[in-house]
């Protein structure tokens, strides 16, 4: 742990980099998440500066204030009630600012905290915001904060251009190990996107580092990720929402609790405890979710306990989760039945996965060591192109 906090992209800029928006109208790309070390919202911080010119806010998946519960729910566009100020949903009808959005702005500053894998919408909005900047002649500057599962290890499969989506819109593996500033050089550089691009760095921050190793506060950057925990687990157990199983929304413990309620608990976590996973215990578990999948009834299932946070692989450990539930309950276990991010004709575990061949693979019996080693070639290829982005030791 350490013993002086790490100072976040949005206090750098306010604290000695103010000149990049001087003359500049904003519009500030928000949630609730954006707040200062002192937990002040930025957007309140940014309309009461006399040397920042704020004009509109812009909010992605679960609204500005993470208000929106559920998943894959549109957010409407409002005005805010504390600023005055227009707030355009960047999860809505559209997913790209338009024209009439950004005609009172110069710049766009992006402050969003991101999970650090793949399937999570948040830096695919900053993308938009970058392409939207390029089109209609506009700056970004991207407030970087820590990957909060650190920026060293990745892990999973690549997405494959013909499963390109809103929860991956480029070809990365599930866990990247970048932050969301150097997920956007990558983007505009490497990727094509070419705007202008500036990418204001964190102060103090290493690689290694958890996100409650920061100093910083955690605020729950959607609805369904409290704390740094469900962080860790979220790359595992985010691939049961390509099934008909529960990941724990309605309950106190999203994404560490999973099930349904055709499992037996206890069958269900001895043949988890087969796999002989490092750094997680399966424990046999009963909940009852008070929304979204199997409301009200009683799902058989387990709770993840991450024992070690470095030993664990959670990529491997969510596809060990969907195959063996696809082994042992053949008569029950569904791929989810509704389009995934309104992905419409493709199989959604396709799309969280990023390709057919994991569900493939599933089917056929594969073994979990020929899945992974199936990734080994594209994760290689994507460190070395990873490397000339990294922006911090």
């Amino acid at each position: 742990m350490m013993n002086k906090r790490i100072r976040p992209g949005i206090e750098v800029l306010l604290d000695g980099r103010l000149d990049i928006l001087r003359g500049q109208r904003v519009g500030l790309v928000c949630n609730q998440a954006t707040v200062m070390p002192d937990l002040r919202h930025a957007a309140d911080v940014f309309f009461e500066h006399p040397d920042i010119n704020l004009t509109t806010l812009f909010g992605p998946q679960h609204g500005i204030r993470g208000d929106v519960q559920y998943n894959m729910i549109e957010s409407p566009h409002v005005r805010d009630a504390r600023t005055g100020l227009m707030v355009y949903s960047l999860y809505s009808e559209t997913r790209e600012p338009t024209e009439e959005m950004v005609a009172d702005i110069d710049t766009f500053v992006v402050d969003l905290q991101d999970v650090g894998c793949r399937i999570y919408t948040f830096v695919y909005t900053m993308a938009n915001c970058m392409r939207a900047a390029k089109k209609f002649g506009k700056r970004v500057v991207v407030c970087d904060r820590p990957n909060p599962i650190n920026g060293v290890a990745v892990e999973g499969n690549v997405t494959e251009t013909e499963f390109t989506s809103f929860v991956g819109q480029f070809e990365l593996p599930t866990r990247h190990g970048m932050t969301a500033g150097e997920l956007a050089k990558m983007f505009n550089e490497h990727w094509g996107i070419g705007c202008e691009l500036e990418v204001v760095q964190m102060e103090g921050w290493s690689r290694e580092m958890w996100g409650d190793e920061t100093g910083l506060p955690w605020v729950l950057p959607s609805p369904n990720i409290p704390d740094v925990d469900t962080c860790v687990a979220f790359p595992a157990t985010v691939h049961l929402e390509g099934t008909e199983l529960s990941e724990g929304r309605g309950t106190t413990l999203p994404f560490l609790l999973n099930g349904a309620p055709f499992i037996d608990a206890y069958e269900w976590a001895a043949a988890l405890r087969k796999f002989d996973l490092p750094g997680v215990a399966f424990r046999e578990a009963y909940f009852q979710p008070t929304f979204c999948e199997f409301a009200g009834e009683t799902c058989g299932g387990v709770q993840l306990h991450i024992t070690d946070r470095n030993a664990f692989t959670p990529v491997i450990v969510g596809i060990g989760m969907v195959k063996t539930a696809y082994d042992l309950y053949p008569e029950h276990f569904q791929w989810r039945q509704n389009a995934y991010e309104y992905e419409f004709g493709k199989n959604p575990f396709d799309v969280v996965c990023g390709t057919d061949k994991i569900r493939k693979w599933i089917e056929s019996g594969a073994s979990l060591d020929e899945i992974r080693a199936e990734w080994t070639d594209g994760l290689f290829r994507f460190k070395d192109v990873r490397q000339q982005f990294l922006l911090y030791s």
